[in-house]
Order: structure tokens, then C-alpha cells, then sequence
């Protein structure tokens, strides 16, 4: 490309679109306290040593999730988190809106004044299509369904399932 009478070269990159680390590790921990659920609270230290999340992260993590009213936390000697709802009332849909709050796939979704190009731009609708398909999906997978599906390895899914306890 030249500019000013000067070879310029575009950088061309490869980004993945990804979640948030903080999504990611929100599912696992949340996932975690799902297959533990036997009405006391946990330790973080607990958590973390199940999940291989750092104490620090998942403290960070849980802040959102408590006031979402995913988690409910007790302080002192007999204290820790605990789901708050059902994992069968918990979704990643859930999880991905109060951790990323945008979920859109392009920022003009959210902002079309970000581009001077959404009155008349041809791709938009189909980002907001690809949008909805994507987080109605994620509203489909609930805590539950993925502790189902815990490796027979993990004794505590079976647990779970021999004693008929819900989720």
C-alpha cells in the first residue's frame, strides 16, 4: 500500500473470538459447587484446589456471581459459598452476561454510533443474528447438564445420581 509516496505494509493478525478468562473459570468454579452441593458452604482454598483456579481469581470471580445471586457466601470458621439457586436454574447465558456484559459478536451492536456505517451496513443484521443464536444456545446449557456429564472417573457425580439428589 503506498502512503505519501511510501511502501506501507498491513499487519494482518489472527485473533480468535474467545470468553473471558474470568467467564471460563465463572463456569468451572460454579460447575464445582454444582457437584458439591451438599448445603454447606466451601472454602475457597477448597475451590480452588478442586478447580486448579487460584484463590485470588476466584475470589475476584465470585463478587459478580454473589451479586447476580448465583452464589451465596457465609463468613467465619463455618463459612465459604454455596449456590444460591438450582443448577438446573443456572445457565452459561447466565454466567457469560454477568461476567462479559456485551456479549455481541461486533461492537456496533452494541454502540452503533461506533460505526458510520450502520445505517446502511449490509452485515450488521447477520452479526446480530449470529449474536442471538449464539447466547439463545448458551441459554439452553444449565449447571446441571453439565454435571451430568461429569467423567465416570469423578465419584462425586455418581454420588449424585445413586442418591437422586437434585442439582
Amino acid at each position: 500500500m503506498r502512503s505519501g509516496g511510501r511502501e506501507t505494509s498491513t499487519r494482518i493478525t489472527r485473533e480468535n473470538m474467545k470468553l473471558s478468562a474470568k467467564s471460563r473459570y465463572a463456569s468451572r468454579i460454579l460447575l464445582d459447587l454444582a457437584l458439591h452441593n451438599e448445603g454447606v458452604p466451601h472454602r475457597v482454598n477448597d475451590i480452588s484446589e478442586r478447580t486448579g483456579i487460584t484463590v485470588p481469581f476466584i475470589e475476584q470471580i465470585i463478587k459478580p456471581l454473589k451479586h447476580a445471586g448465583m452464589v451465596a457466601s457465609k463468613r467465619g470458621a463455618a463459612g465459604g459459598h454455596q449456590l444460591n439457586r438450582s443448577a438446573k436454574d443456572i445457565t452459561l447465558g447466565d454466567i457469560v452476561r454477568v461476567m462479559e456484559g456485551s456479549v455481541e459478536l461486533s461492537a456496533c451492536l452494541s454502540d452503533p454510533k461506533l460505526c458510520g456505517r450502520t445505517e446502511n451496513c449490509l452485515t450488521r443484521a447477520a452479526w446480530q443474528r449470529a449474536t442471538d443464536a449464539m447466547l439463545r444456545e448458551l441459554d439452553t446449557i444449565t449447571l446441571a447438564e453439565l454435571a451430568k456429564g461429569a467423567p465416570n472417573c469423578c465419584q462425586l457425580a455418581e454420588d449424585y445420581f445413586d442418591r437422586n439428589q437434585p442439582l
